[in-house]
């Protein structure tokens, strides 16, 4: 049983065998006889410039053609590359070839008619053939220095061409592209949904309609395309320049510049929407002296017109307008006027100027000059009224205050809750023979005891009011009476007052104070009648 079983695997062993040899023979036999036919269709001269195709794949070429095609840009296929070397010429090819299977053979003549394509179809195979009709007329030994230099600087142009960080092409008035450098063939292929390369011609990738009718590459527009496989549209400036009836375009990437655009539109977008609800009003001029942002304030303040704004005003302009609506102070003469205006441009330049404008409404502006970068200048209009009324009525009150304080005969002196003197009147001053209000230096209330101790017979009030001026919490009002070196009896008071402060009160003793001093009775602070502080 084993044995028929071995024989069995050896014969299938076997079969197998011999099958797959026969396969291999059949191929070759195809191969060959594929060779062959390819062979016998470019039965050409070795100085002949002929190509064999079969669809977009090359077959068979002669060596002056194998050295044309290498010389031609990367492509998705040999045809490919060899129709972005002939369609300059050619400019008509690839519709003339439409019909080489059907008729069999087709001449194509160049456009300049110095050289034509003869293209034959034999057995699905295309042979192209490219004849030089100045070739019969060339002598044989043609200088090959000038040949070899023209190669290097062809070399040189497509290599330069290739790796330009800019998309480079030439479109024929219909829009053929007829030729592309490598960054546009780049980026046209990325756009091809079958992600399959660039196919010749390629597609066109910009609508340069704006730019057909630019002299030269002085005129530029901004045009944008959608990768599919990246989020953003990329942008380019374009530019056309005229080569003969074609053109050549030039695109640079703009993406930085439309990002940073954008970025800063946005960004003076979130300025005007916060300048717009501030109460102060903004006028920025730039170097030439032209207005370029102001706010809706700025209208309010000055009572000029927007339309007159946003028609960008000189400086001097707008100083004019506010001097017809009497928004700027009135000097005596126009002259002296238009220099303090010339003064005011000088000094906001340099960051110094800052001016109060009393109107003659009645209102006071508070103006302010501020340089900015590249020579421009912002100015600052603030309505301070209400400050300015605030401020005199608050004046006015503290001299009414202080006048009430010097009509009285009591000697008074205010002390804050950290010791320092804040408030006397004109009897503390004929009392003790200086005024502390005048001095520069803080006077507290450790420099007040020992001045009135130095005038004073000893006494322990002194001490006991350094530590009620210092004490806080809940205080009680308390009197006292000293004694003046001259022989003089003078009645103290020491009252708490609101926020910490303390006022200490000199004056001649009454009737009643003098009936306790002679008692023998004196006011401790200890026993004193409480009041809230």
């Amino acid at each position: 049983m084993n044995a028929a079983f071995l024989t069995q695997v050896s014969l299938l062993l076997l079969s197998s065998f011999l099958v797959a040899l026969a396969a291999l023979w059949l191929l070759a036999f195809i191969n060959a006889r594929t060779r062959r036919r390819a062979t016998g269709f470019m039965m050409e001269p070795d100085h002949a410039v002929a190509f064999l195709f079969d669809d977009e794949f090359l077959v068979n070429a002669t060596e002056p053609a194998k050295q044309i095609l290498s010389g031609a840009a990367e492509g998705r296929s040999e045809w490919n590359r060899l129709m972005s070397l002939l369609l300059p010429k050619f400019p008509s090819l690839l519709e003339d070839l439409e019909v080489l299977a059907e008729d069999g053979r087709v001449r194509v003549v160049s456009q300049d008619g110095t050289s034509q394509i003869d293209a034959e179809w034999r057995d699905g195979l295309a042979r192209l053939c490219l004849v030089d009709s100045d070739a019969a007329g060339l002598p044989v030994d043609f200088d090959r220095h000038s040949l070899a230099a023209l190669q290097r600087e062809l070399e040189t142009l497509r290599l330069t061409a290739d790796h330009a960080p800019v998309l480079m092409w030439r479109q024929r008035p219909d829009g053929v592209i007829t030729w592309a450098n490598a960054a546009y063939l780049d980026l046209s292929g990325k756009r091809r949904p079958d992600g399959q390369g660039t196919s010749w011609p390629p597609a066109r990738l910009f609508d340069v309609s704006s730019l057909q009718d630019a002299p030269d590459a002085s005129k530029m527009a901004r045009l944008s395309i959608k990768v599919p496989t990246e989020p953003e549209p990329r942008w380019f400036d374009c530019c056309r320049t005229a080569v003969g009836d074609e053109s050549l375009f030039m695109a640079v990437t703009a993406d930085k510049t439309v990002h940073a655009e954008v970025s800063l539109r946005e960004f003076v977008q979130t300025l005007t929407k916060t300048f717009a609800h501030l109460t102060v009003g903004l006028a920025i001029f730039d170097k030439s002296r032209k207005l370029t942002l102001f706010n809706p304030a700025l209208a309010d303040l000055t009572h000029l017109p927007p339309e007159f704004l946003i028609a960008r005003p000189s400086l001097q302009a707008m100083l004019d307008r506010l001097r017809e609506k009497r928004i700027i102070p009135e000097p005596k003469d126009y002259k002296s006027w238009r220099q303090r205006m010339y003064e005011l441009e000088t000094e906001a330049s340099n960051g110094t100027y800052e001016e109060t404008w009393s109107l003659a409404s009645g209102q006071t502006y508070r103006v302010t000059g501020r340089p900015h970068p590249d020579g421009a200048v912002a100015f600052l209009f603030e309505d301070i009224s209400a400050e300015i009324s605030l401020t005199r009525r608050f004046r006015a009150e503290l001299e009414t205050g202080q006048a009430v304080l010097d009509s009285l005969d009591e000697a008074i002196a205010v002390f804050s809750p950290s010791g320092s003197l804040t408030l006397s009147n004109s009897a503390y001053a004929r009392l003790w023979g200086f005024d502390p209000t005048t001095t520069i230096d803080d006077f507290g209330i450790a420099d007040a005891t020992r001045a009135w101790s130095e005038k004073c017979a000893p006494t322990p009030v002194w001490g006991d009011l350094r530590e009620f001026v210092a004490s806080f919490g809940e205080r009680a009002e308390w009197a006292a009476d000293i004694r003046l070196r001259d022989g003089r009896q003078l009645g103290c008071r020491f009252a708490p007052l609101a926020g910490g402060a303390t006022l200490v009160g000199f004056q001649a003793p009454t009737r009643r104070q003098s009936d306790d001093s002679a008692t023998g009775r004196s006011h401790d602070p200890r026993n004193a009648r409480t009041i809230s502080a």
